[in-house]
């Protein structure tokens, strides 16, 4: 599959590319210097008593508590519509149940219309007064077929009532579930709207350099953190080979680099982290739990050591954060606001696991 004039081929060499920048070669003894050396960076700056690195621990904080209400924002969308389609639903089953009472009523009535014209005596008595012995045989047969049309018309009402009453019951459970995810959903819309204006706050306070010298803070413990995953020699073990429908869902996560972080978003113009991965997923053929913290929870796990490109890996003790295995020890993710879809070392951020979308 094609995706903005890029396909397979162009979207992995993107990916290699960008690993090779990053110096993220397969062989980790020649992918960094030695933690221990001095990397060169920009020049430190002052940020209102507080030092560079205090200010990028706040920020990556405040942005790491924003895409764990991300997750719950999304979750609680997702339970919501769910919510509000089994309403449908079962409104839609109430219309029907309550045109077959109104035909019911409406049978019943005539019956007692009936019995009201023969002078409201039952059938058994009006039968053994009639003195013809063939109109009294005749007369049983029908007799019997009444009642049985009697009972049958009783037995409907009652199995429709009940089914009206059942309805009543399921939807007000469904209308105070839904009453609770909406809940969940603005208390996480607050708090997510919250953390990202502090971070923003925090960030827009600092002079030019001083923005740049963050973001070289964040990038050098990025690489940092990955020196040391790939000098455990993790990439001895890792595969290469993709099956198809993950080389497909590669292909569509590597295509959609440079594209905004937005939170919430699924595309085809910006993404959140899970976002990208499910959309991704999709693609490939293969219908995948909306948050990070449901792919965590839902999809089969595999050993870090097994993983293979295609592969979702999920990120901090809460799973808060989701990034797509592409080979060569990287991961294509959309990090968070203010950054865009891109590649990064798949030891970069604190691993706590991965998951296996299209495991047989």
């Amino acid at each position: 599959m094609r995706r903005d004039g890029r396909g397979r081929g162009a979207g992995v060499a993107a990916a290699t590319a960008l690993v090779c920048a990053l110096g993220m070669s397969a062989v980790p003894e020649a992918a960094y210097a030695a933690p221990g050396e001095p990397t060169p960076g920009p020049e430190p700056g002052g940020s209102g008593g507080k030092s560079l690195d205090e200010v990028r621990q706040e920020v990556e904080g405040l942005y790491r508590k924003a895409g764990s209400a991300t997750d719950a924002y999304n979750l609680a969308r997702e339970k919501q519509t769910s919510q509000e389609r089994a309403i449908v639903k079962i409104a839609r089953a109430v219309v029907t149940a309550q045109k077959e009472m109104a035909g019911l009523r409406q049978q019943a009535g005539a019956m007692a219309r009936a019995q009201y014209r023969g002078g409201g005596m039952p059938a058994e008595a009006r039968l053994l007064l009639n003195g013809d012995p063939g109109d009294f045989l005749d007369g049983v047969t029908l007799a019997r077929k009444g009642q049985q049309a009697t009972h049958g018309l009783m037995s409907r009402l009652e199995r429709t009532q009940a089914a009206l009453d059942r309805y009543a019951r399921s939807a007000s459970r469904e209308w105070e579930r839904l009453d609770r995810s909406r809940a969940k959903k603005a208390a996480a819309k607050k708090q997510i709207t919250a953390k990202l204006a502090r971070a923003q706050r925090l960030e827009s306070r600092l002079e030019k350099k001083e923005r740049e010298r963050l973001r070289w803070l964040e990038e050098e413990k990025a690489r940092t953190a990955q020196a040391k995953w790939l000098g455990s020699g993790i990439l001895r073990d890792v595969g290469t080979s993709a099956t198809s429908s993950g080389r497909r869902a590669v292909d569509f996560a590597t295509a959609q680099i440079g594209k905004n972080y937005v939170w919430g978003a699924v595309g085809p113009d910006t993404y959140d982290c899970s976002g990208l991965t499910q959309r991704a997923w999709s693609v490939g053929g293969r219908a995948i739990p909306r948050t990070s913290q449901e792919q965590w929870r839902l999809l089969p796990k595999v050993a870090v050591k097994d993983m293979r490109p295609g592969d979702l890996v999920i990120y901090f003790p809460d799973a808060s954060h989701v990034g797509m295995y592409v080979g060569g020890g990287a991961v294509v993710h959309a990090p968070r606001p203010g950054r865009r879809v891109t590649i990064a070392g798949a030891g970069s951020m604190p691993i706590l696991g991965v998951v296996r979308p299209d495991r047989r």
